[in-house]
C-alpha cells in the first residue's frame, strides 16, 4: 500500500539513463531558478516603505532613490555572478569560490550561509504568499500558518517528481506573474498620465527634516531583500543543459533585465498612488486595487502573485539539493544527500528542505516581516565572499582582460558588505540569532567530517598485513518456549554448526521447572542453558550470558546470537505482542561485537 502511494505522489522510478533529459533549457531554467528573485518585487518595495514611514509619510519619496541604488547593487551582481558562472562552470556558487580562493573555513561559512537561506527561502516564500491570499480573503488571516504548509508540502511533493516535471508546471504561473505585473505596471503607467499622480504625494526632492542617514540606509537594506536568489543560477549550472555554462549565463542576464524592469516599475506606481504599508493588505494588492478597482483583473493579479509567491520556494528546491550534495562529496554533510532518488533528484535534500522550512513557518507563526531580515542577511554573507573569492581568483591567475573582472568583483564585494554590515547594524535585534545558528552550522560540519575521518582511518585494512582469519562458529539461540519459530531458528544454526546453545530465561521456579521438563522431552539436540532472572529483565541475563560466551570463545570462535522471530500477517497484530526480539536486536547492535541475525516465521492467520 505504501509503495503503491509513493508511486502515485512521485511516478515511477527514472532508469540513471534518463539523467540529461531532466536537465533544464534556458525557458524552463529561469522559470525554477529565477521564482525567486522575480518573486520578490511583491515584497521589496514593501520593506522599503515599513521603514520610511517611521519618518511620516513625507519620507516615502526617498523610496524612488533607494530603489534606483538596489537596481545599481542588482547590475553589479549581474555582472559579478557571471563571470563566476564561467569561472566555476560545474557549479556551487559561493561555496565553491570561497573554498578554492578564501579558505576551507570561509568556504564552508559560504555554504552554510546559503543552506540556512534556502530553508528561509521557503518559509518566506510561502509565508508571503499566503499574506497575498489573506489581502484578497481577509477571513483567511487566522489559517495562515495551515494554508503555507499545505503548499510547502505541494512543493516538496512536486520536486520529488523530478525537476524537469517540477520545472514544465510551474514554469506556466512564473511567465504569468511576469505579464501580469508588466500588465499593472503598464495600466498603472497610463492611469497616471491621464489622471495624475495622488494628491498628498510629497515632491521628489522635498527635504523631511525628522530623517536620517541610519533610517535611510536601513531602508535601503531592507529593499536589497528583493536581490536574493540571484545567486541560485550560478550554484545550478549543472541542472542546464549544454552548453551549460553558456545557457546559465544568458539566464541570469535575462532574470536580471526582467528583475529590474519589475521592481522599479512597482516602486514608481506605489510612490505615485501614495501607497502605505498595511499589514492586512500588501502593497502589490493596493497598486492593483488602485489601478483596476476589485475587480476580475485586481482578483487575477492577487491570485497569480500568491502562486509566484509560493513558487519563489521553488528556486531552493533546485538549489539546496545541489549544495547539499556538493558539502556531502566533500564529506562535511551526511552521504544521504549525494543519493538520487526514484525521479533523478537528490531527495533526501528535498525531503529535508522541506521539514525545516515547515517548522519555521511554524515556529514564527507565517510573519513574513519578521523571516525576511534573517533571509536577507543569509544570502549576503556567501554574495560578499563570493565576490572576495573571484577578486583573489583574478589576482592569482591574472588571465586576458582580469582587470575589468577584478574591478566589477571589487566594486561587487564592496558594495554587499556595506549591505551586509547595514544589516547587521541597522536589525541586529531581528538576526542575532544568526550569529548564534551559523557557528553550528559550521561546527556541525566539521563533526561531520571528523566522523567520516576517524570511521576511515579506524577501517582501514592494511594490504600486506591484515588478513581474513579462519574461525570456528558459536550460535546462542534466545528461545521463548518450545514452538515451532524456535525449531526453525534452531534448524537453521545447527545446519551451520555444531556448537549451538539454547538460553532461557524464567522469572520463577514453575516456569523454569515447566521448560526444562518440556525441553527435555522434545530434546531437539541442543543443549538448554536456564538463565534466572530476579528483576524480570529477559535483556539483562541475556547480554552477561553472551559476555561470558564471548570473553570464553572470542579467541577461536565467531559469536553469533540467532534470534528467533515471527512476524504476524497484519500489522496491528504486532501491537498484540511484546517485541522482546527487536529490543534485544537493537541493544546487541549498538553495544557488541558479535554476530546479530533473525529468522523470520511467517504467520499465516
Amino acid at each position: 500500500m505504501i509503495s503503491r502511494f509513493k508511486r502515485f505522489l512521485i511516478g515511477r522510478p527514472m532508469k540513471s539513463a534518463e539523467l540529461e533529459g531532466e536537465k533544464l533549457s534556458k525557458l524552463k531554467a529561469l522559470a525554477v531558478l529565477s521564482s525567486d528573485a522575480l518573486s520578490s518585487v511583491a515584497y521589496g518595495t514593501e520593506q522599503i516603505l515599513l521603514v520610511l514611514m517611521a519618518a511620516g509619510f513625507a519620507a516615502v519619496w526617498y523610496s524612488i532613490p533607494i530603489s534606483i541604488a538596489v537596481l545599481g547593487l542588482l547590475l553589479i551582481l549581474i555582472l559579478s555572478y557571471r563571470q563566476t558562472i564561467f569561472a566555476y562552470p560545474k557549479g556551487g556558487g559561493a561555496y565553491i569560490v570561497a573554498k578554492h580562493n578564501l579558505g576551507l573555513s570561509t568556504g564552508l561559512l559560504a555554504g552554510g550561509s546559503l543552506l540556512v537561506d534556502y530553508i528561509l527561502t521557503v518559509a518566506v516564500s510561502s509565508s508571503a504568499g499566503t499574506d497575498a491570499i489573506t489581502s484578497a480573503f481577509p477571513s483567511l488571516h487566522d489559517h495562515r500558518v495551515l494554508i503555507a504548509l499545505i503548499m510547502i508540502l505541494f512543493l516538496t511533493v512536486m520536486n520529488l517528481r523530478g525537476i524537469g516535471e517540477s520545472a514544465s508546471i510551474l514554469a506556466i504561473p512564473v511567465y504569468l506573474f511576469v505579464i501580469a505585473i508588466f500588465i499593472l505596471i503598464i495600466s498603472g503607467v497610463i492611469k497616471i498620465l491621464t489622471v495624475g499622480v495622488h494628491a498628498h504625494v510629497p515632491e521628489i526632492g522635498t527635504a523631511v527634516s525628522n530623517i536620517s542617514l541610519f533610517l535611510l540606509l536601513k531602508a535601503f537594506s531592507s529593499g536589497c531583500s528583493a536581490l536574493t536568489g540571484v545567486e541560485a543560477v550560478s550554484n545550478a549550472i549543472p541542472n542546464f543543459k549544454k552548453p551549460s555554462e553558456r545557457n546559465a549565463a544568458r539566464t541570469l542576464i535575462m532574470m536580471g533585465t526582467i528583475l529590474g524592469a519589475m521592481f522599479i516599475g512597482i516602486s514608481l506606481l506605489a510612490y505615485w498612488y501614495g501607497i502605505k504599508p498595511d499589514p492586512k493588505e500588501t502593497v502589490v494588492s493596493q497598486i492593483a486595487d488602485a489601478t483596476f478597482g476589485r475587480g476580475i483583473l485586481y482578483y487575477i493579479i492577487q491570485g497569480i502573485t500568491a502562486l509566484i509567491l509560493f513558487l519563489a520556494a521553488n528556486t531552493a528546491y533546485s538549489a539546496f539539493p545541489l549544495l547539499a550534495y556538493m558539502l556531502a562529496k566533500d564529506k562535511f554533510m551526511p552521504h544521504a544527500f549525494m543519493v538520487r532518488g526514484d525521479r533523478l533528484g537528490f531527495s533526501n535534500g528535498i525531503i529535508f528542505l522541506g521539514v525545516f522550512s515547515a517548522l519555521l513557518v511554524v515556529l514564527f507563526h507565517g510573519d513574513t516581516e519578521n523571516l525576511i531580515p534573517l533571509y536577507a542577511v543569509g544570502v549576503f554573507i556567501p554574495f560578499t565572499l563570493s565576490q572576495l573569492g573571484m577578486m583573489i581568483r583574478w589576482l592569482k591567475l591574472k588571465p586576458s582582460g582580469w582587470v575589468m573582472g577584478f574591478i566589477v568583483n571589487s566594486i561587487g564585494m564592496l558594495t554587499t558588505l556595506i549591505i551586509t554590515l547595514i544589516f547587521i547594524f541597522t536589525k541586529f535585534n531581528q538576526i542575532w540569532m544568526v550569529f548564534i545558528f551559523l557557528p553550528i552550522v559550521i561546527l556541525g560540519f566539521y563533526k561531520i567530517k571528523q566522523h567520516y575521518e576517524n570511521t576511515a582511518n579506524e577501517l582501514r585494512v592494511n594490504i600486506k598485513l591484515d588478513k581474513p582469519v579462519a574461525k570456528g562458529s558459536t550460535i546462542v539461540v534466545p528461545v521463548a518456549g518450545v514452538t515451532r519459530v524456535v525449531m526453525q531458528s534452531l534448524s537453521y544454526a545447527m545446519s551451520l554448526t555444531d556448537n549451538v546453545v539454547a538460553v532461557y530465561v524464567g522469572f520463577d521456579d514453575e516456569g523454569i521447572a515447566h521448560m526444562e521438563k518440556k525441553w527435555e522431552e522434545w530434546n531437539p539436540g541442543v543443549r538448554l542453558i536456564i538463565l534466572r532472572s530476579s528483576y524480570r529483565s529477559i535483556i539483562r541475563p541475556l547480554v552477561r550470558f553472551i559476555e561470558t560466551v564471548e570473553w570464553k570463545n572470542a579467541e577461536t570462535d565467531h559469536i553469533t546470537v540467532l534470534i528467533p522471530q515471527f512476524i504476524t500477517k497484519h500489522w496491528w497484530q504486532n501491537i498484540l505482542h511484546n517485541q522482546s526480539s527487536l529490543l534485544l536486536r537493537a541493544y546487541l547492535f549498538n553495544q557488541k561485537d558479535v554476530v546479530i541475525a533473525t529468522v523470520p516465521y511467517h504467520l499465516h492467520r
